[in-house]
């Protein structure tokens, strides 16, 4: 990964993954060095991304890997004790490779340090691989990262995730292999990694073969975070993990897959298990048995059917659904509860919407002719259909829906105005009860001298009744939208809350004045005046005083005299009443 500092970071160039040690013995020259080295280097990378932006990764060989790349590549042997540069560019810059090699050590030379530089191609790292010089792309993999698009990072993930999982279970793994992106040369910092690892199962004894593929896919799969983490990289390795006896009999079967891992796979490990395949393969010689080259024409058999059977699935489907859930979506908007599509559907869409002219009957005949179709298609009357005629209902479809959005705003219309009309209603009924019968602008007065002013109610309650009574003239006006409704039903429910609790508190209180318990020497008697009545209430029975004489009653008629008692602010005794309940019962006391 590229130094987030766009520097190198301070390394011992010999060793690049730890930090040069010092001490006081250390010749000051050699620290000089050190320092001026990382500084060029530095500027090769920033010349090297300026001039070439097709450049994948910059990075440095680890030093122990030199005698190799000398041994095995065409690198000078006195070039050990250089720094070596190793640059990747993609596949089709190859022959531009000697030209930009040159310029490369042009730059260098005027730096006077001791660097070699490589350019290798994802290609030619395929080759060393297919080679089987693991170490080399080992040294390739692990080299340290100067600037990285991504390539070198997947590489390394790979590497790592190899060596712990080797580490662990390596007399098991017979190859381990990438592809995807990587192979490719497609890799970013984002790419997921496919790798294949291949374990031998013919030498199993202790446990079933499955049981050991379940237990080292999870020891596998333990170390793709471990892996990462150590790389340094947000690549995700996405392994797949294949007995050796399950991979070639689907080999042999001639399966896609397979065959297509071998192809492009490229093995940072193997046992001389997968490159004979790879090798086999190219020669022609790995080839399906005549039951497989059966099995896979025989696809081919039913395609057609098949075909049609998906278009008309897909088709009558999509519409069938797409037409009928927005209908029902909208009846329900307009109140009423969600139908059967296939039965009540059409019904309730006619009753609500085209009986009540909201909508054109066209619309109403295309939603039965969609129900209809897809009875016929269930009922499999329907086995194929036109381009035409697909065409066609794909065409109703989309005017259809367009409809639908047109009557979800008169919907929403309507609704708001049931909306304004009702909080307009229900403020009105109470502000009359309040302070009177009186016209709108007269009511707000009102209810700002009697009740906002005496501390009744707040000053934010008649900002709210006149923000509310405002908004209802605005949408009269057509200028208010369904948020601003909203908004204001909101408001308006707070205040009518508040309007309804205050004018119950004071009813409750006018009922409690008109009630009273009288004592007698044997008995108690609850006695309830309202609306200029006197009920009195005595081992369960309800009685009423009329004209000075106690007759039975009921509590409707209680109920009628509470109903008209309301917006009244004293409560009315006839002191008859005392005497007739005296010459009834004797003496009494008043409890409070």
């Amino acid at each position: 990964m590229e130094d987030p500092n766009n520097s190198i970071p301070e390394m011992n160039l010999g060793k690049p993954y730890t930090k040069k040690p010092t001490s006081p013995e250390e010749p000051e020259q050699s620290k000089e060095q050190f320092e001026k080295t990382k500084k060029e280097l530095d500027k090769i990378k920033e010349f090297i991304k300026k001039k070439y932006k097709f450049i994948q990764s910059i990075s440095v060989l680890p030093p122990q890997s030199i005698p190799r790349f000398i041994e095995e590549e065409e690198v000078p042997s006195d070039s050990k004790d250089n720094v070596h540069l190793l640059l990747i560019a993609s596949d089709e810059k190859a022959k531009e490779f000697p030209r930009i090699m040159k310029e490369i050590v042009e730059e260098i030379k005027r730096t006077k340090e001791k660097i070699w530089v490589q350019i290798k191609s994802p290609a030619d790292i395929w080759e060393i691989c297919m080679d089987q010089k693991f170490e080399l792309s080992s040294a390739i993999a692990m080299s340290f990262p100067l600037y990285d698009k991504g390539f070198l990072g997947a590489l390394r993930v790979a590497e790592i995730h190899k060596s712990l999982v080797l580490q662990k279970f390596e007399r098991y793994v017979v190859s381990y292999v990438f592809g995807g992106s990587l192979v490719r040369g497609e890799a970013t910092k984002d790419s997921d990694v496919d790798v294949f690892v291949i374990i031998n199962d013919t030498d199993v004894k202790r446990m079933p073969r499955l049981e050991l593929k379940e237990r080292l896919r999870g020891i596998i799969y333990q170390y793709v975070a471990e892996a990462s983490a150590i790389a340094g990289v947000k690549n995700k390795l996405e392994p797949q993990i294949y007995l050796l006896t399950d991979f070639w009999e689907a080999v042999k079967d001639a399966h896609p897959v397979m065959f297509t891992f071998i192809r492009d796979g490229v093995p940072i490990y193997d046992r001389g298990t997968f490159m004979p395949w790879k090798s086999l393969l190219r020669m022609g010689k790995l080839k399906p048995s005549p039951e497989a080259i059966d099995m896979f024409m025989s696809m081919g058999d039913g395609v057609i059917p098949r075909s049609k059977r998906t278009l008309l699935s897909d088709i009558f489907t999509n519409i069938f659904w797409g037409v009928t859930t927005p209908a029902q979506a909208l009846l329900m908007l307009n109140g009423c509860p969600p139908p059967n599509a296939k039965k009540e559907l059409v019904r309730d869409f006619k009753r609500e919407f085209v009986d009540t002219r909201m909508i054109e009957k066209k619309y109403l005949d295309f939603l039965e002719k969609v129900i209809a179709t897809w009875r016929d298609y269930e009922h499999e009357k329907i086995k194929e259909i036109s381009g035409k005629e697909i065409d066609k209902l794909l065409a109703e479809t989309e005017e259809f829906l367009k409809r639908l959005k047109e009557l979800r705003k008169q919907i929403d219309k309507i609704s708001q105005e049931k909306t304004m009309d009702r909080i307009y209603s229900d403020l009105m009924s109470l502000l009359k009860i309040m302070v009177g019968n009186k016209s709108q602008a007269l009511l707000i007065e009102g209810f700002e001298k009697e009740y906002v002013k005496k501390g009744k109610f707040t000053p934010q309650h008649l900002k709210i009744l006149k923000e509310v009574f405002a908004a209802r003239a605005d949408f009269k006006k057509g200028k208010m939208d369904l948020h601003k409704v909203d908004r204001a039903r909101k408001d308006a429910d707070l205040l009518i809350n508040d309007l309804t609790e205050y004018a119950q508190r004071c009813e409750l209180a006018t009922i409690e004045r008109g009630k009273m318990k009288l004592k007698f020497k044997d008995k108690s008697v609850d006695l309830f005046n309202c609306d200029s009545r006197a009920f009195f209430f005595s081992e369960g029975e309800v009685r009423e005083i009329v004209d000075g004489k106690i007759v039975n009653s009921k509590m409707e008629e209680v109920e009628k005299a509470m109903t008209k008692q309301r917006g009244k602010a004293t409560v009315e005794i006839d002191s008859k009443v005392f005497e007739v309940l005296k010459k009834e019962f004797g003496n009494f006391e008043l409890v409070f």
